[in-house]
């Protein structure tokens, strides 16, 4: 029997380059994300490729009925579930400056990126004791992708990263509770990845780049997000839960 991971956001972006990854370990896949399924059944097929079992939870993680059907979903068609990768979340709808956020568009934010992913970690971790208290050696995990946002200020982004600290912070705590499940928690922190989500400020951060933003000279892909995944969930790095893992091509090494 193969081990499950529900990914959410797992259609695009970070999210499909960890999908993929997952897919090659043959883990099979549980991807929610926001869109139809029909608008993603490219995507499904392209992995169904892998081997696995590929299954769809649409759904917006921000409203409680909808994350109740996520997780009713996985256990109606899996049974089970190994792995919860935190992925989804949502840029702001505008980069104002900090002294300008509105409430109406912090709310959105939040709500998705720090409340929604709070509340679904935990309807899982829930389901996850009690998988555990039967089955002393199931692998268990769960992985949030935060940003290098949670720790590096931006002006026009408050609530971006305000919210990534918070999932920070949700991992720590979740880390601790969680110990005696044996149940270890990560947290990674992408720094520059080539998505969608920042498609728009592409050639702003490329010129950064050039002069000497990151030590590796280039954006980030999902793939890299997605490799490291794959090895937490491999038990690569043991005795590490709680720990963060800063994917950023050394944007954030002190400099003289």
């Amino acid at each position: 029997m193969r081990n499950v991971a529900l990914i959410t956001g797992g259609t695009r972006g970070i999210g499909l380059g960890i999908a993929k990854k997952l897919a090659q370990e043959g883990i099979d896949l549980a991807l929610n994300g926001v869109r139809a399924e029909s608008e993603v059944s490219g995507v499904l097929e392209e992995l169904l490729k892998s081997g696995v079992r590929v299954e769809y939870f649409p759904g917006n993680i921000a409203q409680k009925a909808d994350r109740e059907s996520i997780l009713n979903g996985v256990k109606a068609k899996f049974g089970t579930i190994n792995f919860l990768i935190n992925n989804a979340g949502v840029a702001p709808r505008i980069r104002a400056d900090v002294l300008e956020v509105v409430e109406e568009d912090f709310d959105h934010l939040m709500d998705i990126n720090l409340k929604g992913t709070f509340f679904l970690s935990q309807a899982f971790a829930r389901w996850m004791t009690e998988i555990r208290k039967s089955d002393a050696d199931i692998p268990l995990s769960i992985v949030s992708i935060t940003s290098v946002s949670a720790v590096l200020a931006s002006t026009n982004r408050a609530a971006y990263c305000m919210a990534k600290a918070g999932l920070s912070m949700m991992s720590k705590v979740l880390a601790v509770r969680l110990a005696e499940f044996n149940i270890p928690v990560y947290e990674i922190q992408p720094g520059v990845i080539e998505t969608d989500m920042t498609e728009k400020v592409k050639s702003v951060y490329q010129e950064r780049i050039e002069k000497g933003l990151t030590l590796e000279p280039r954006m980030g892909q999902p793939e890299d997000i997605g490799k490291v995944v794959a090895a937490l969930l491999r038990g690569d790095l043991p005795y590490a839960t709680g720990q963060i893992l800063v994917l950023d091509g050394g944007m954030m090494v002190g400099r003289l």
